[in-house]
């Protein structure tokens, strides 16, 4: 019961810290240029971003630093079967985005990969013609339907977020993320607890090896981290929800992937 309450208190301040972001109260999609979404919290973020700054230097980095050395086959195969599970989160949000074809592309993919990719391991679906695996998350969804981002937030560990997007992440416990559900929520006899939080923690250490020196470049060229670093990741999730193709200055590919935020 005392979780239950607990979620639904942070449900109802975060909505309200969302329709009270703007000076005008009103970030709706139309609005949702990244250089307008507002910074509510900014002492709050900037000591929390130094938290995790110092997490990064004494954990994660060494972490993603020790991972680099494995074999390049095995890092792939884990970033497989780590994309693989992301079809989880995936599915349902593309056909809340009204997306039904690539709801099925991709519940094609997760099947393929799942049996004859060994669960996930090998990438079998894109050799066979599926078109390219692109993530989705419930607080994209909340962006396409014309929910505004609120105010910026910097969470600990977990870093860059809006608002809208930790009502987004608060669907794993709700209920939304299926992987969640199957290892947390239920007991099963094929997987338990921990291989969630196993694959959440995968992800971050493999998210920072692949961007080891993109984010040391970005810190060492950077007047300001924070605001670079807040700059980088409003401006990505707003492309993430209008689905442009135009790359940001200094990004590549793996550059601030969902660690999930869902």
């Amino acid at each position: 019961m005392f979780k239950k309450i607990a979620i639904i208190l942070i449900t109802t301040l975060t909505l309200t810290f969302n329709v009270n972001a703007g000076t005008d109260g009103n970030l709706l999609l139309s609005k949702n240029d990244p250089a307008k979404v507002e910074d509510c919290f900014e002492g709050l973020n900037r000591a929390t971003f130094k938290l995790n700054q110092s997490l990064d230097k004494v954990l994660f980095k060494p972490l993603a630093k020790g991972y680099r050395l494995i074999p390049s086959p095995i890092r792939s195969g884990v970033s497989n079967s780590l994309d693989n599970i992301s079809n989880l989160v995936t599915i349902p949000n593309n056909i809340l985005q009204g997306d039904f074809k690539e709801a099925g592309v991709n519940t094609g993919r997760f099947v393929v990969n799942t049996t004859l990719g060994i669960l996930g391991i090998f990438d079998v679906a894109s050799g066979l013609g599926f078109t390219e695996y692109v993530k989705e998350d419930y607080g994209q969804s909340l962006g396409t339907m014309g929910v505004g981002p609120g105010c910026y937030l910097v969470l600990p560990v977990l870093g860059p977020s809006t608002t809208r997007d930790v009502v987004g992440q608060l669907s794993n416990i709700v209920g939304g993320d299926a992987w969640y559900n199957v290892t947390v929520k239920n007991d099963t006899q094929y997987f338990n607890e921990s291989d969630y939080y196993i694959s959440r923690g995968g992800s971050g250490i493999d998210f920072r090896a692949k961007n080891l020196s993109s984010i040391d470049n970005l810190e060492k060229n950077s007047v300001d981290f924070y605001a670079s670093v807040k700059s980088l990741y409003l401006q990505d999730r707003q492309q993430k929800i209008s689905n442009s193709d135009t790359v940001i200055e200094t990004q590549d590919d793996s550059d601030w992937e969902e660690i999930e935020t869902q």
